[in-house]
């Protein structure tokens, strides 16, 4: 099987290059390269563009080219081609102002998000060890796609959280808008941010402490297919006790969450990355490193508690085989 080599990757990147130098009629030459010994990378090529015309590039044009291809996805004794990236249309400048009423689904965000920032949020970050999951999944995933579901990171990730919430109960719980009365749910309905056509919608999946991992993925799924199908109903939408987010499914990192009244708290998901890490016996290892940000109502939560909370949640995801010893 032909290996993808060094020199191949630095040919794959000039080629890249050269796509968008001639695509968008730049001259290298005004360019200023950040890369090392001045050399001009990709980045420096869209700020450059960015700069002159004001445009945001769409990423989509470049998502397919951030690598070289695997030589595992070619058949045995095949070179690696390289081919040119999929076409996106070129941005256009409008030139004029466009006004438009807020209807539907961003009327009820701009309403949404008005009553979410008059809360004092608590922000916490810190990054979790999926190695171990990354394993388990892949194990599960077959099992799990011959019942006819597919098994993501997200119902382990889920799971976990009711199980964090049977400690913390007081993040699964909701404040009276006189600030007089707390209310501890006994369902863990757990919303999950989705990117639809019709924007950004929470629906929740209800009951999640009474649900398997199992549940969990059939019950994504439906919900994932009724947004698809912009579907998603009253029954879907309302209800949520508390929410995460899956920014990293786009591409982010760390992000700083919005709390969903009457909600008091909310975690985003940041992309799960390959990086090195040093093991308990000091060895340098190949590390699945996802980062999260939680976000909590601080009138009713200190910082503390979120930080208890989080460890937990870590913990059940680095070792999900303690799972096991607190599902009902």
């Amino acid at each position: 099987m032909a290996a993808v080599t060094r020199g191949s990757f630095a040919v794959f990147r000039q080629l890249v290059r050269k796509r968008l130098t001639s695509f968008y009629n730049i001259k290298l030459s005004e360019v200023v390269g950040s890369g090392r010994d001045g050399r001009i990378l990709k980045e420096d090529i869209l700020n450059f563009l960015a700069k002159q015309t004001g445009a945001i590039i769409p990423p989509t044009l470049f998502q397919e080219i951030q690598t070289p291809p695997s030589a595992a996805a070619r058949p045995a004794g095949t070179t690696a081609v390289i081919g040119p990236p999929p076409f996106t249309p070129k941005p256009v400048f409008a030139g004029k102002d466009i006004t438009e009423p807020l209807k539907g689904f961003h009327r009820a965000m701009v309403k949404t998000m008005t009553a979410a920032l008059k809360i004092p949020h608590f922000g916490y970050c810190d990054e979790v060890d999926l190695s171990r999951l990354v394993a388990l999944r892949a194990e599960l995933r077959p099992a799990a796609e011959g019942r006819g579901v597919r098994l993501s990171y997200m119902p382990f990730f889920i799971k976990a959280a009711s199980l964090g919430l049977l400690h913390f109960p007081i993040l699964n719980s909701s404040l009276d808008e006189s600030c007089q009365n707390i209310t501890y749910k006994a369902a863990h309905n757990i919303g999950l941010a989705m990117d639809t056509a019709q924007g950004l919608l929470v629906p929740n999946l209800k009951n999640v402490q009474q649900l398997s991992v199992f549940d969990i993925a059939q019950e994504l799924t439906r919900l994932q297919a009724l947004g698809t199908a912009g579907q998603l109903g009253t029954h879907e939408l309302s209800g949520g006790t508390f929410t995460l987010s899956n920014i990293g499914s786009i591409g982010g990192t760390y992000t700083k969450p919005v709390i969903l009244p009457p909600e008091v708290a909310i975690g985003a998901l940041g992309k799960i990355q390959v990086v090195p890490r040093f093991d308990a016996g000091g060895q340098l290892v190949r590390a699945h490193i996802m980062n999260v940000s939680w976000s909590a109502d601080h009138r009713v939560i200190d910082g503390a508690t979120m930080s208890r909370f989080s460890n937990r949640w870590r913990e059940y995801l680095e070792n999900p085989a303690s799972m096991l010893l607190d599902l009902k």
